[in-house]
């Protein structure tokens, strides 16, 4: 939903958020957001290097030890960007190894594909890539489009981990390393930004009501298999750049002199779509830049002070001719006019949750569920 612009804004002592960014923001008597405050938490409890090397180590021999026999003892997600070919790197640093699994849904930019297939080539590490078909992530996105919501790459997010799990479970590995990480990119996002990633239901109804392609080769991953995939296959994401110390402008030097690897720019501008719809739908439409969370987290990790925030946050979101093109390539791409397009930029945003959803039925079913047994697991704890 588009926020509204209040007159009386506050804004964090410490990052740049603002009472415009979240209308549930609160600050403590210093004037410092719950954001910065929930952060500097984890950044205290993971603070004890020593700890986090023992731990990453032990989970290297752990990981080893079940991929004994097996092709790959783990599973890595790889897009070309700066945490997943990082990921790869220390992965292969540690003597793992991974098979890199890519999602193709048509977006790629001529330098991810370049960063991915220089990384794979310089580290040996094998390669899968998914590719859906075109006609049905067109159909999806225009679907998005049209239902007026504001997280269209929830289309990529959940088809990337649904190619994950299940590559996973296919070939019987147990691990999936990944590049999400709290030291550069928090935990959530301001409510209002971004829905649940894992929202299946969300994406068919809102397809099934403005689509009209059958999907063949959109990866699937429902509730209950997910829920199976974690409680009884025992699948685990292993956020590997939550064990270390991650500045990513030094990360940055290494993979380009180590790997080849070129910076695009931006955060996930390895995809066409995604710069266009983070550097122009999401501001235009919704009101939202997410630089200035990208930005707030950085300082609150000491990668970045407010005053050098501040002064990226004047800078134009998008390059002009850069943006002149992608919009042109976008609706050429999408097969929509610019009168089209533009109306529904117009229309007003609607909730997801207007749509059906797993938030709306399985994952308070599964609240109430745990909630009603967490005696009887307390106990067999106890019992052991």
């Amino acid at each position: 939903m588009a926020k509204i612009q209040n007159s009386d804004v506050k804004q964090c002592s410490k990052c740049i958020l603002d009472s415009n960014d979240d209308p549930a923001i609160f600050f403590d008597n210093d004037g410092v957001c719950n954001y910065c405050l929930h952060h500097e938490v984890y950044l205290m409890r993971s603070g004890n290097k020593k700890n986090r090397d023992k731990e990453f180590e032990k989970l290297i021999l752990e990981i080893k030890e079940k991929g004994k026999g097996k092709p790959y003892d783990c599973i890595i997600g790889v897009s070309g960007g700066v945490d997943s070919t990082y990921v790869a790197y220390l992965a292969k640093q540690r003597g793992l190894r991974p098979l890199a699994v890519h999602l193709d849904y048509g977006w790629n930019s001529e330098m991810a594909v370049a960063n991915i297939t220089n990384t794979l080539n310089k580290l040996g590490i094998d390669l899968y890539t998914h590719v859906v078909d075109w006609e049905e992530i067109k159909d999806l996105q225009l679907a998005f489009l049209k239902a007026s919501v504001v997280d269209i790459e929830l289309l990529n997010d959940f088809a990337i981990f649904a190619i994950l799990y299940n590559q996973a479970y296919n070939r019987g590995i147990k691990y999936v390393l990944h590049g999400m990480n709290v030291e550069t990119e928090g935990e959530k996002l301001p409510a209002g930004w971004a829905h649940e990633k894992f929202d299946e239901l969300n994406i068919l109804s809102i397809h099934k009501k403005f689509g009209s392609v059958k999907l063949k080769t959109y990866p699937r991953l429902s509730f209950f298999k997910r829920y199976y995939l974690n409680v009884v296959y025992k699948l685990q994401w292993i956020g590997v750049l939550n064990y270390i110390s991650y500045n990513k402008d030094e990360v940055k030097k290494l993979i380009m002199k180590e790997l080849d690897w070129k910076d695009y720019g931006g955060k996930h501008f390895e995809s066409i779509f995604t710069r266009f719809y983070q550097a122009y739908i999401l501001p235009k439409k919704f009101n939202i830049d997410k630089r200035k969370f990208h930005y707030s987290v950085l300082i609150t990790s000491g990668q970045m002070t407010k005053e050098e925030a501040l002064k990226e946050m004047q800078k134009p979101i998008y390059d002009p001719q850069m943006f002149k093109d992608d919009y042109a390539f976008v609706l050429k791409k999408l097969g929509l006019t610019e009168t089209e397009f533009e109306k529904t930029m117009a229309a007003k945003p609607v909730s997801h949750l207007a749509y059906d959803s797993y938030l709306k039925k399985h994952y308070r079913y599964n609240e109430l569920f745990f909630n009603k047994i967490k005696p009887l697991r307390q106990l067999f704890r106890k019992d052991k």
